[in-house]
């Protein structure tokens, strides 16, 4: 079965920068492409980045491009969601998933448990 174990969530200031890890276990992780996907207060899950299974190709919500890089290391089986320059509007659940590489929620198979990220202006 495969899990997903996140870590790295805290309190920043704005401006500051926080890196989140997503331990993968039971497949490699170049199994699957790879998502980040947040959830503020009241809001649906949105989408955040994506990594192509063979991490060729990345692709950003419009809200964090410039400001969040998305890699993975596959020795390690974990990716990362490196998030600088972060706003209050950044404040959510962050949740990592592997599946498809897409946009939509849905076309993921597995997700963490989320990880909480609060930005304070």
């Amino acid at each position: 079965q495969v899990q997903l174990v996140e870590s790295g969530g805290g309190l920043v200031q704005a401006g500051g920068s926080l890196t989140l890890s997503c331990a993968v276990s039971g497949r490699t992780l170049s199994s699957y492409a790879t998502g980040w996907f947040r959830q503020a207060p009241g809001k649906e899950r949105q989408f955040v980045a994506a990594v192509s299974r063979g991490s060729s190709s990345t692709f950003y919500a419009e809200s964090v491009k410039g400001r969040f890089t998305a890699s993975r290391d596959t020795a390690k089986n974990t990716k990362y969601l490196q998030m600088n320059s972060l706003k209050p509007e950044d404040t959510a659940v962050y949740y990592c998933a592997v599946g498809t590489y897409a946009t939509r929620s849905r076309d993921y198979d597995y997700w963490g448990q989320g990880t909480r990220v609060t930005v304070s202006s």
